[in-house]
């Protein structure tokens, strides 16, 4: 029985104890998959205008363009699941409202007109899944009477083609928008296609990798393959690659190789590992897998049709169980395992999430494709390296220690942007362990270090951070990769930091290292993963560590407000750790040098996963005109099926040892 028949969307209003029929499908198959769809499809039909051409999420929340942009988002951004399964033969019993709204919102004498687009206009953006719906739904096209088409043909092509766009991953969008009207017979730029995707191929930087940006930019997040340029380039490939051939199989050797790194990702819960921007998309960041299959790529060794189909499958299950994402109306919110604004980009409107319908893609390929009739296969662990390293994004990855986790440096956001420093700049990201953002410009409640250094020269209210690294490189010594950069928080304090990965024989354990050349005085604080601050019986916070129980923090959790109480705090060689959900930890390995350990108790809503953290942390002061060197082990043991709470801390007696080749470097150790 479809969530279709079962539930009349207009009533679904979410209470105290009720679960979103998202999570109520059994994912397993074709079908069910679209089932899932309807959940996601059906919350919207109360939004809808009275014509149809725009949708309003409540939320009331501004965002940097206009209302009736963030509206045509609530509309357009749902085509890519929409289209995605009239493409593959599905049928939906709104289909309707989406035809009608495409017609009220392209003509100009209509009061819910969608507007004349400017220059940098984010109706640009809405043109991309709406010129994808009609490339492969006809029943948009059909639909439309001659001057509903001539409407269409205006606002869809003859706008966007005589406009600025940024230089970013947006030219695809005005590819699509021409391509839709191409696949129909109606007035496109031919021109604007070619010379778009000759620009777009100067951001590609090999072994798949493409920037999300010209020479000069180093962002390559997912907006790199999900979000954008690999999921539209193999969209591409499926829809124009009959007559260039030469680009699909360009772009489809793109997907092979990025696959081998994309995979790296995931781990085997099905999670992705939180990195950079726009991550309030959620699922969207497993669409790759879809549309590898939907562009008939050949998989490369040692993938699989039934290793893909996990990929995604898996994804999507562990949403389901993230059942705070959803509004009493059952609509996405902005956040990511839970409402959270301070995570939000200032694009993000309430419909922005919406994106990520581009996990449906998967729709939109035939029920007789190997990526449906093959077998679900779990993730092939044995089959790739424990670690790796990254050379295009600046990332080692890693999956010892149960979770998979990749050390980054290099990377920044091309523009401002709020929480850049966290979302681009930490030391180490985790799929088990999601990253931090300020909630404010005040001590270190409020900056939330987690995996980061910060450093204060005003007494600790206000922290500088790793956003830009003078240099970033992977090296390697013998065959472990090792990420080295350069930095500078302030223009007198020179900072070189190298992160190692675990080592088969410390799995939950990476080392962090920094040399600091200090000419000025600054306090620091170097940060562990956050991790959730609650009791398992009450929710109440962290209590002192009891073997017993398997739960609590080292040293005590002490209030923002008494933050120099003793038992507060611990020797940096003895570390700090919080055990709750999993362990995380922190140890200061330098002898030469006293540093405290302590637990932050970050700001609520700072964490992506988590509502309420707290953060092992080191810290200390340096002298004006003084060199240090720090070396820290952080540990990380996820929780997970099957594993006891007795057992989060059993590798944190073993600390790891610290690599000749750094000994070397560093004459005080």
């Amino acid at each position: 029985m479809s969530y279709s028949s079962r539930n009349d969307p207009k009533e679904l209003l979410l209470g105290y104890s009720d679960v979103h029929p998202f999570s109520e499908v059994n994912i397993s198959d074709r079908a069910s998959v679209q089932e899932l769809l309807e959940t996601l499809l059906d919350p919207l039909k109360p939004h809808f205008s009275p014509l149809k051409a725009r949708v309003r999420i409540p939320g009331g929340t501004a965002v940097r363009f206009d209302n009736t942009a963030a509206e045509i988002e609530g509309i357009c951004r749902p085509m890519w699941a929409l289209g995605s399964l009239l493409a593959g033969g599905g049928t939906y019993h709104g289909t309707e409202w989406w035809i009608q709204g495409l017609k009220a919102g392209t003509d100009p004498g209509s009061p819910e007109y969608w507007g004349d687009p400017r220059d940098n206009d984010q109706r640009m953006v809405e043109m991309c899944p709406l010129g994808f719906t009609l490339a492969v739904a006809p029943v948009f096209w059909e639909s439309l009477s001659e001057k509903e088409r001539a409407n269409v043909e205006a606002w869809l092509g003859n706008s966007i083609n005589s406009k600025h766009m940024p230089n970013t991953n947006w030219l695809w969008f005005r590819v699509f928008a021409n391509l839709g009207l191409k696949k129909n017979g109606g007035k496109y730029s031919q021109e604007r296609i070619e010379q778009d995707i000759i620009h777009l191929n100067s951001f590609f930087r090999g072994e798949g990798w493409s920037n999300d940006g010209p020479e000069g930019i180093w962002q390559q997040d997912y907006y790199s393959g999900s979000f954008a340029i690999q999921f539209l380039q193999l969209l591409y490939a499926r829809l124009a690659g009959g007559e260039d051939p030469a680009k699909a199989e360009e772009f489809k050797k793109r997907a092979q190789d990025y696959a081998l790194d994309f995979i790296h990702y995931f781990d085997e819960e099905g999670r992705a590992i939180p990195f950079g921007r726009s991550v309030g998309y959620r699922f969207a960041m497993a669409s790759f897998w879809g549309a590898l299959a939907y562009a008939d790529v050949e998989l490369p060794s040692p993938l699989t049709w039934g290793v893909v189909k996990g990929l995604l499958l898996r994804n999507l299950r562990w949403w389901q169980t993230q059942e705070q994402i959803w509004s009493p109306s059952g609509t996405l919110t902005l956040g990511y395992s839970f409402p959270n604004m301070y995570m939000a980009e200032n694009y993000n409107s309430p419909q922005s999430p919406m994106w990520a319908c581009l996990a449906f893609i998967c729709l939109a390929v035939p029920a007789n494709h190997p990526f449906w009739t093959s077998k679900e296969e779990p993730y092939p662990s044995s089959l790739l390296p424990t670690v790796k390293g990254l050379k295009h994004p600046g990332h080692i990855v890693s999956y010892l220690g149960g979770h998979r986790m990749l050390l980054s440096s290099g990377q920044a956001c091309s523009y401002p942007m709020k929480g850049t420093h966290a979302k681009y700049g930490a030391f180490a990201y985790s799929s088990a362990y999601g990253y931090s953002v300020p909630t404010g410009c005040f001590s270190l409640e409020q900056f939330a270090l987690a995996s980061q250094l910060g450093l204060s020269d005003d007494g600790g209210e206000v922290w500088k951070t790793r956003r830009i690294c003078e240099e970033a490189v992977i090296e390697y010594h013998g065959d472990q990769p090792v990420l080295k950069s350069i930095w500078k928080p302030f223009p007198d304090v020179k900072i070189k930091t190298y992160l190692l990965p675990p080592a088969e024989a410390t799995p939950n354990w990476h080392l962090r290292v920094h040399k600091i050349e200090a000419g000025r005085e600054v306090m620091t604080a170097d940060g562990a993963f956050a991790i959730c601050n609650e009791r398992k019986k009450d929710g109440r916070n962290l209590d002192l560590y009891t073997e017993q129980i398997g739960e609590g923090t080292l040293p005590k959790i002490i209030g923002n407000y008494d933050l120099n109480t003793p038992e507060g705090s611990s020797p940096g060689k003895i570390g700090a750790f919080a055990v709750s959900k999993g362990a995380v930890g922190i140890v200061d390995l330098q002898g030469g040098i006293e540093r405290n350990a302590m637990l932050v108790n970050a700001d609520p809503n700072s964490n992506l996963v988590e509502s309420r953290t707290v953060i092992p942390t080191l810290q200390h002061t340096i002298r004006k005109a003084e060199n240090v060197w720090y070396v820290a082990g952080i540990y990380a043991k996820p929780s997970g099926q099957g594993i006891s709470a007795h057992s989060y801390l059993d590798g944190w007696k073993e600390v790891p040892s610290v690599p000749k080749w750094l000994k070397d470097e560093m004459p005080t150790l």
